[in-house]
């Protein structure tokens, strides 16, 4: 068995939903979760194996918006049909961890505009709740890249999703990026949402009992922001 046959054997399951995309598992992109997975891995290697992940997957990210035919002239004079962006794009995080890979998306995309969404878990009624929303003005007219690290039981990026279209965005211009899924999580979410991209760098083993994505790589909030 290859290297990739035997990392997607342990990490994939044997179907997945036409929507989602999982980064190439590769030799190397195991060798970062392993490192971020590693409860002595200190603060600063968290931060940085995480963000070379955040880079890999918001370039993945863009591979799936649509092009349009584009002419330019080279410096030598000869001309080069090739392709642009067609439409604007801007990301929205999911507080508070999504905000970190806000760094990755201007790092590839030079002044992209950024809005933001609060979810929490209403404690009367153990649903998905919004809390704060800041998006901009024109999201309508743009493709969306939503943020959010980690996709356990799915519930806080359904409720994105769904604050997006009251806001005027069409499910299918929205691509979800995180880092680890659970297969509930997917599974949840691309039943609400069939037609919003799933951008993946990992799908681990599931949920245990207190919904905590297993081996996962614990709280990546906490991991990021607490010394």
């Amino acid at each position: 068995m290859t290297t990739r046959e035997r990392i997607a054997s342990q990490t994939s399951p044997a179907e997945l939903p036409p929507n989602v995309v999982t980064l190439p598992q590769t030799a190397q992109l195991e060798a970062l979760y392993t490192i971020i997975r590693d409860k002595d891995t200190k603060r600063g290697d968290f931060i940085f194996y995480t963000d070379r992940i955040i880079r890999l997957l918001v370039e993945e990210g863009l591979n799936h918006l649509p092009v349009v035919p584009k002419t330019v002239i080279t410096p030598t004079g000869e001309k080069y049909d090739g392709v642009g962006f067609k439409g604007r794009i801007c990301g929205v995080s999911i507080l508070r961890a999504g905000e970190a890979m806000e760094a990755g998306l201007r790092e590839v995309c030079r002044s992209v505009r950024i809005g933001k969404i609060l979810i929490q878990r209403d404690e009367e009624t153990a649903e998905a709740k919004l809390f704060y929303s800041k998006l901009p003005d024109d999201i309508a007219n743009r493709y969306v890249l939503l943020l959010d690290p980690m996709l356990a039981t799915g519930g806080s990026a359904i409720k994105a999703v769904e604050v997006l279209q009251q806001a005027g965005v069409p499910e299918e211009r929205i691509i979800f990026i995180n880092l680890v899924a659970s297969p509930e999580g997917i599974n949840a979410f691309c039943m609400k949402h069939p037609t919003t991209r799933v951008i993946t760098g990992w799908i681990d083993r599931g949920l245990n009992e207190k919904a905590y994505i297993v081996p996962g790589l614990g709280d990546f909030g906490e991991r990021r922001y607490t010394c």
